[in-house]
């Protein structure tokens, strides 16, 4: 599921700031390309947010 919402929220978010820089610049928006660019950035951000981040805690501290 939270992979699921992830995609979401990525799909919603880039799209968006990819029409808004594309409209600020005057250049036309493009939903396949802002589409493949959310799809990619999402799942580089679950892949580092799993592998990443450790599970268990540090015991010792150097």
């Amino acid at each position: 599921m939270r992979i699921i919402a992830a995609l979401f929220w990525g799909f919603l978010l880039i799209n968006m700031s990819v029409y808004v820089i594309s409209s600020m610049s005057g250049q036309a928006f493009d939903f396949a390309t802002a589409s493949i660019i959310s799809v990619i950035f999402t799942l580089l951000v679950v892949v580092l947010g799993e592998a990443g981040v450790p599970n268990e805690p540090i015991d010792t501290h150097h």
